[in-house]
This record gives C-alpha cells, structure tokens and sequence, in this order.
C-alpha cells in the first residue's frame, strides 16, 4: 500500500509561484507513475501533469504546459510539481497520485490507484 502526502499548497497572487510536494512512503522498492490532478468547486477532477515510472517522459495538460513542471526526487521518494506564472482559473484541491508499477502514466484518473488527500491552491485576482 502506498501512501501520499502532499504539502505546499496555499494563497498566491496572480502571476505567483508555488511548489507542490507528494511524499510517498509504503509499497514495493522502486518507482511508481505518478501524476496531479485538481478539482475546483463544482467541477470534475482534471489531469495536470504526469511522469513516466521511468522518468523519462512527462505529460501535462494543455492548459499548464510552460507553466507547470512535475519532477521526482528518488532519493526523498518525493514528486513535484512547480507551478509558475499562476492564474485564478488555477485554483483547486491538487491531489497527487500513483499508478501500479510498470503501466503508463496517464491522463485518467481511474488509472491511478492511490492517491494522497490534496492540498488547496487559491490564486487570487
């Protein structure tokens, strides 16, 4: 069972800055696909960004690409992501999440099976 926990959220101004941070701990030796989503109030969880089990490849949404940057830590088993360049259409509960090893990262958040309890963003106008 692996178990996340995220930190780092908070109120930012527009055109801010902050770094998410998803420590996991538990589990099998090694890394895990891992990706963030959001939901705001009112609306369907959304895929931010993804990072391959590999490291090789990240994924991001459209809407946070040149913005966002999701990275790892192997030797902290920690994932982050950086938020850049904020804007209020950005706020939401950041949730990070870990596929099973060795499948894709994905953009779904079914494909996912743990999953840490977010941490809240809010960008102010």
């Amino acid at each position: 069972q692996v178990q996340l926990v995220e930190s780092g959220g908070g109120l930012v101004q527009t055109g801010g800055s902050l770094r998410l941070s998803c420590a996991a701990s538990g589990g099998t030796r090694g890394r895990y696909p891992m990706g963030w989503f959001r939901q705001a109030p009112g609306k369907d969880r959304e895929f931010v960004a993804a990072l391959a089990q590999s490291g090789s490849a990240t994924y991001y949404a459209d809407s946070v690409k040149g913005r966002f940057t999701i990275s790892r830590d192997n030797a902290k088993n920690t994932v982050y992501l950086q938020m850049n360049s904020l804007k209020p259409e950005d706020t939401a509960l950041y949730y990070c999440a870990a596929a099973r090893q060795y499948t894709a990262a994905t953009k779904f958040p079914h494909d996912y099976t743990y999953w840490g309890q977010g941490t809240q963003v809010t960008v102010s106008s």
